[in-house]
């Protein structure tokens, strides 16, 4: 057999089996869907009223839960965040709101303090520089507010996010109807206008898609901190972020992994429109590749290999393109099997990613896979390896690696 029939039978084996993958995921992506709002076939909000008629004390059905913010020099994205939690349905227990302001230089502690005095719920600050030691980062922040929540759940999202007035009862609702959830992740759509911000949504509906199905086969792989709830004793239980405290982000990801070890099938998707938190793209590529190589940096830490096998499967595969065009610019492979290659990428992502998108209201994002397939094979392997470097600016901090 020739070289160029090896070649070609390469890159069409690598994305076939990236077609394969896709398929995979598709079938728990519609499981999660047509289950996320039903609970032994009555839907959630049904199944609610019954358990609240049932004689079973109410605190028991739907718990308090404690929403935690890590912030720093939000100021002007916080007013937002802290008027949609104003807004926030009743959920039984009610809520309490704790902002960890990590080291902020601008009027963040001013903001929540004066925010305090009016929200119609405890609001408690808890500033990183007076804790001893005076710890920094997402975790330090996450672990000072866990420290203090008196919920049994601790619900999470990011300071320039937007949640919807159901997001808090949207989990209330799983929670009462699963007493063997214990660790919930949510969906996050990414906003904006322009091209640039229309690619970051795309990518980033893929990684919420390939994260729900993932959790729906029981091997989760990824989760997003904007948008996850957890039991709070359950922290405690698998002793919070130790083991992997000198990795800087990884926050969400690296519980996610060790949840479901200790507790297996303890995971779940809330694949719920009220649940939707919303944040903006990256205004430029600048910052954009800033968040990617930050994000990339914890995959070389995963202590499971479901998620660096996945991992290296999408980057080879949205490498292809860009590498076949080269071995047939020297003439190692035909331009069709160059082509045929692609077209099964482009099969694999549509085929994915249209119940995807469907769910997050952007249906016509669809017409930009094609875009993003073409820049995205550099764009991951240039991420992925300044992330293996483990160094990065971020929030005005260099961190990871010297």
């Amino acid at each position: 057999m020739s070289s160029a029939w090896i070649a070609t039978l390469a890159l069409l084996s690598l994305n076939g089996s990236y077609l394969w993958q896709m398929l995979r995921f598709r079938g728990p992506w519609q499981r999660q869907m047509a289950s996320g709002g039903r609970v032994g076939g009555q839907p959630l909000v049904a199944a609610v009223a019954a358990a609240e008629t049932s004689g079973a004390p109410e605190e028991a059905e739907t718990p308090g839960f404690s929403i935690i913010i890590a912030a720093r020099n939000e100021a002007e994205n916080l007013p937002n965040l802290l008027r949609d939690l104003q807004q926030q349905n009743p959920v039984s227990g009610g809520i309490e709101l704790i902002i960890v302001d990590d080291h902020s230089t601008d009027n963040t502690a001013r903001i929540v303090t004066e925010a305090a005095q009016e929200l119609p719920f405890p609001v408690r600050l808890v500033q990183l520089a007076q804790v001893p030691g005076a710890p920094t980062g997402k975790k330090a922040a996450v672990q000072a507010a866990v420290q203090v929540a008196r919920a049994p759940w601790v619900l999470l999202t990011d300071a320039d996010c937007r949640v919807p007035a159901g997001w808090v009862q949207a989990y209330a609702e799983l929670v009462a109807t699963d007493a063997a959830a214990r660790f919930i992740s949510g969906p996050v759509l990414l906003t904006g206008t322009g091209w640039l911000a229309t690619l970051q949504g795309l990518e980033l509906a893929g990684l919420v898609g390939v994260g729900a199905a993932s959790i729906g086969r029981n091997r989760p792989t990824m989760c997003n901190g904007a948008n996850l709830a957890y039991r709070r004793a359950d922290f405690f239980a698998v002793n919070g972020y130790q083991g992997n405290e000198a990795v800087p982000s990884g926050d969400d990801e690296f519980l996610l992994h060790k949840l479901h070890a200790a507790f297996p099938g303890s995971i779940r998707f809330l694949a719920q429109q009220a649940a939707l938190v919303r944040t903006a793209a990256q205004p430029t590529v600048r910052r954009l590749l800033r968040q990617r190589v930050r994000w990339a940096s914890k995959w070389r830490h995963y202590q499971t290999s479901a998620p660096q096998q996945l991992a290296v499967l999408v980057l080879l595969s949205n490498l292809t393109f860009p590498v076949g065009l080269g071995l047939w610019g020297f003439g190692v492979v035909s331009g069709v099997g160059v082509l045929s290659a692609w077209a099964i990428k482009l099969l694999a992502d549509v085929v994915f990613l249209r119940p995807v998108l469907r769910f997050l209201g952007r249906p016509e994002w669809l017409w930009w896979v094609p875009v993003l397939q073409l820049a995205y094979g550099p764009y991951a392997l240039a991420t992925g390896l300044l992330g293996l470097r483990g160094s990065y600016e971020w929030k005005d901090r260099r961190l990871g690696a010297k």
